[in-house]
């Protein structure tokens, strides 16, 4: 049961707010930041997709979350989602989540898609308790380009 939600703002995520979310995102576990996680080029996805992707931040300015989110005019994505662990269990990642949720509403996108390591058991659970869907029937590849 999640416990009542701590005192964060949920806000669009900025391009000031990129040294302190791959901060977050390094310290998380089941989270891998690549070679497309540079501050570099998570400008670009922002730049791209302006007003899609958010941050939690406390009143005293500390990020303790962000998502990035955009679309390719069919489908959403989400990608690292994470909150810190002083932060968890009190709804913020819902939250991040559903921001997203609402600004791909707002331009018509009906599904998103999101990408979790199998192994990151806290984030499949996170995700399948809050109504997403694990196809049996279909699987990402990837290459380097």
């Amino acid at each position: 049961m999640n416990r009542p939600a701590l005192s964060v703002e949920i806000r669009a995520f900025a391009t000031g707010d990129i040294a302190s979310a791959l901060q977050l995102w390094s310290g998380i576990e089941g989270l891998a930041i690549g070679e497309s996680d540079t501050e570099e080029s998570i400008g670009r996805f922002l730049e791209h997709n302006p007003g899609f992707s958010a941050i939690a931040a406390t009143s005293a300015g500390d990020v303790v979350g962000a998502v990035l989110c955009g679309h390719n005019g069919r489908a959403g994505f989400l990608y690292h989602l994470a909150v810190a662990s002083s932060h968890r269990r009190h709804g913020v990642g819902t939250r991040l989540a559903a921001f997203c949720l609402a600004r791909l509403r707002e331009v018509r996108i009906r599904r998103c898609n999101i990408f979790v390591y199998t192994d990151n058991d806290s984030g499949n659970r996170f995700w399948l308790r809050n109504g997403w869907n694990d196809p049996p029937d279909w699987k990402v590849l990837q290459r380097p380009v």
